[in-house]
């Protein structure tokens, strides 16, 4: 692998690989950019099959994160850690304040955050070495409502876009997993007057959202095939390939998983030629980041979710950008996020910068 060549292709500032043996720590944190601000990225922990292929996730995972956040209006660059390891340990203290050491040693260029393979209570560990984590459970804590907010609004946008209407009482939509963003969308879409159809692998969870909201259920691959008007995919990601796009009777995809799209550029094309209106995942989950950008300005929550509530006009931004550009929504998305970040990037310095007084 030629690292300085695979971080210019991608566009990084930054690269550190991190070691401390008598922890059990291995870790990796990657700047993508911070023209809009400092960068923020969660702290994956996985058991990688290589050091080369932690290195390749961490890379990738920074740059949408720095996407992600210029799409949903944060003065906020991208970054991402992921830690080699397994995560199912139990001896965790040592792993994650040696992580928090190597976040500080950084000076605020990057803030983490929990992610997959970590928790609020290991963001703790990393707290107790630097200020510089979000996603603490005394802070703003869980940031799935919030995050569901935000894919209601795009769902929303995404019926003006299709319907000429955001009202989406009468429709159908099925939902894909019944987590905690799931569960709080069928909450919004409820109230709203939608019919839902639900499905996951934990039946104590569907059963809830059955019994509360008045949702059919249906198990497993059986969700791709039903009859709706939206597909809300809340689970795993790269769940749109080359089995489920065919078998979608939907007329819109919009949810709360992240890299739904198996292979974007393939399978954009396919959802554009069967006429089906897709919504690009890190447009319309914004609000777990809007959530954690709360936190460290000292947001209310009701004020994040206004700010979650911003998601619907982005959304009808994109949709904008790719029937003037005739590109597909997802290279829409991404035009939308370079345009505020060479903006921001334009702007003029004025002098002198130096000294500072604090």
């Amino acid at each position: 692998m030629k690292i300085f060549d695979t971080i210019a292709k991608l566009g990084h500032e930054q690269l550190v690989i991190c070691a401390d043996e008598s922890a059990g720590y291995r870790g990796i944190i990657a700047i993508h950019d911070t023209t809009l601000g400092p960068a923020l990225g969660g702290t994956r922990f996985w058991n990688y099959a290589s050091d080369e292929e932690a290195i390749v996730d961490a890379l990738r995972l920074a740059r949408g994160m720095t996407y992600k956040n210029a799409v949903a209006g944060l003065n906020l660059g991208g970054g991402k850690s992921v830690i080699i390891g397994d995560n199912r340990t139990a001896n965790r203290e040592m792993i994650f304040r040696a992580h928090g050491r190597f976040v500080e040693s950084l000076g605020g260029r990057y803030v983490t955050a929990e992610d997959v393979g970590t928790s609020t209570a290991d963001m703790d560990y990393v707290h107790m070495e630097t200020g510089y984590v979000a996603g603490l459970a005394t802070r703003s804590g869980d940031p799935s409502p919030v995050t569901a907010r935000g894919v209601f609004r795009a769902i929303q946008a995404s019926a003006m876009h299709r319907w000429g209407s955001a009202d989406l009482a009468g429709k159908t939509v099925t939902v894909q997993g019944m987590g905690n963003v799931g569960t709080y969308l069928c909450k919004e879409l409820h109230a709203v007057g939608a019919k839902l159809i639900v499905s996951d692998i934990r039946p104590e969870r569907v059963q809830h959202v059955v019994d509360t909201y008045g949702a059919t259920a249906v198990e497993g691959d059986v969700i791709y095939a039903a009859k709706a008007d939206i597909f809300a995919p809340c689970a795993l990601g790269a769940i749109l390939n080359d089995t489920t796009i065919p078998a979608l009777k939907v007329e819109i995809v919009c949810g709360g998983a992240n890299n739904q799209l198996l292979e974007p550029e393939k399978h954009g094309a396919e959802l554009e030629k069967r006429g089906i209106a897709y919504a690009p995942d890190f447009v319309a989950n914004a609000g777990g980041v809007i959530n954690v950008y709360g936190e460290l300005a000292g947001w209310t929550r009701e004020r994040a979710l206004r700010k979650a509530d911003e998601i619907y006009d982005t959304v009808l931004g994109v949709y904008e950008i790719a029937k003037e550009r005739g590109v597909f929504t997802y290279l829409a998305a991404d035009t939308l996020a370079e345009r505020r970040i060479a903006a921001v990037h334009g702007m003029m310095r004025t002098w002198p910068q130096h000294p500072r007084k604090d």
